[in-house]
Parts: C-alpha cells; sequence; structure tokens
C-alpha cells in the first residue's frame, strides 16, 4: 500500500485501487475488514454461506444472533425487506445515511444465516465514504460486524485487528474512523423505538 509521513509515522493511504481489490475479495467469498462510523467491521458477501459462516466463526458469533447489512444507499437494502409503511420509509429517509441502524421486518426470503432467528433484519446506509465506496463498487450490501473476538472490545485500529484476527482477515482498508465514541444508534423502524443508544 502506499505510505505517506505525518508526524513522524507512516500511514498506509488506501487508494482506489485497493477498494477494488477488496471488491474482488468479498465477492471470491473473502473477509475484508473496513473502518465504520466508530469501530473497524468484518464485511463478508452476505449472500455467501460459506464468507458468512467463517466470519462467524472468526468473531466466535453465534448465528442465531443475527448480523447487520450495510450499503452505500437504500435502494441496496429493499430487496432485502418486507414491504414497509410510509412512516417507516420517512423515518429511515430522515436517518441515513448516517449513524442509525434500522431492525426491519425481513423479506421471507432472507437466509438464516443473516436473519439468525429472528424474523427482522437489521440495516444501515452508511455514511463513511470508504465503506460507502466499497459497498458501491460490490454492487450491494455488506455484511457489517464489528472487528472483535466475542468478549473483547471492538478494533478501533488496523493494528488491532490483525493483532485479533492475524492470518484470517484477507485485507485490511486503512483510513480514519467516521468519528462515532460509540457504535451505531439501533432503533425499531416501524416504532422509532431505541433499541441501543
Amino acid at each position: 500500500m502506499k505510505t505517506t509521513a505525518g508526524r513522524g509515522k507512516l500511514r498506509r493511504m488506501t487508494t482506489p485501487f485497493h477498494v477494488r481489490h477488496a471488491s474482488a475479495i468479498l465477492a471470491s467469498g473473502g473477509l475484508v475488514a473496513c473502518p465504520t462510523e466508530a469501530v473497524y467491521g468484518l464485511h463478508c458477501d452476505p449472500l455467501n454461506p460459506a464468507a458468512v459462516l467463517r466470519l462467524l466463526a472468526c468473531k466466535r458469533r453465534p448465528l442465531a444472533k443475527g448480523l447487520i447489512l450495510v450499503a452505500a444507499d437504500a435502494d441496496m437494502l429493499l430487496p432485502w425487506l418486507a414491504p414497509l409503511p410510509v412512516a417507516a420509509r420517512r423515518r429511515m429517509a430522515a436517518a441515513w445515511p448516517g449513524p442509525v441502524t434500522f431492525v426491519c421486518p425481513a423479506a421471507p426470503w432472507v437466509p438464516d444465516w443473516i436473519r439468525g432467528e429472528h424474523d427482522s433484519l437489521a440495516v444501515r446506509v452508511t455514511d463513511h465514504p470508504l465503506l460507502a465506496a466499497l459497498s458501491r463498487r460490490f454492487g450491494g450490501p455488506l455484511v457489517s460486524t464489528s472487528a472483535n473476538p466475542a468478549g473483547h472490545r471492538p478494533a478501533r485500529t488496523p493494528l488491532k485487528v490483525r493483532r485479533y484476527f492475524d492470518g484470517k482477515v484477507d485485507v485490511i482498508l486503512h483510513a480514519p474512523l467516521g468519528g462515532r465514541a460509540r457504535p451505531t444508534t439501533i432503533r425499531d423502524v416501524l416504532t422509532g423505538e431505541v433499541l441501543r443508544e
């Protein structure tokens, strides 16, 4: 990766080439670590069950919990959702792109390796430019879950990702986090209720 000097340290900078490479890795069933609004996330193709199960094994996360999908725009997510009332769609439109994840009724076809034991699906349109660029290049939503094994604090740097998952993640994209101190707010799309502040 290209490096530039800054305050006496070398910083790796992600370029469009790296985004294209990471997208190709995702398409081939690989795992990509990428910064999100608050922490580094692990990402994979949600329609590739082997990739999702590999991601869950890295995190030691039970399949039953379900996963979040992130995307560059809402149109990428709508096929994954059951039809929503107008008020719910307005609620999403007012918050996106941005650091709000909505729990929505899932479309009937959504596989259990994404939903877990739920009939709902957590989705977000990210405002992190690198994650949005990766989703756009990939051409659809991505699984997104914090980059940490169960019971450990989420990684906030590429170095921490490497320490947690050395040899288990195919690509680590380097860029600043989105500036939030905590993971995104989670809301019920039908009621607006805050499920996680």
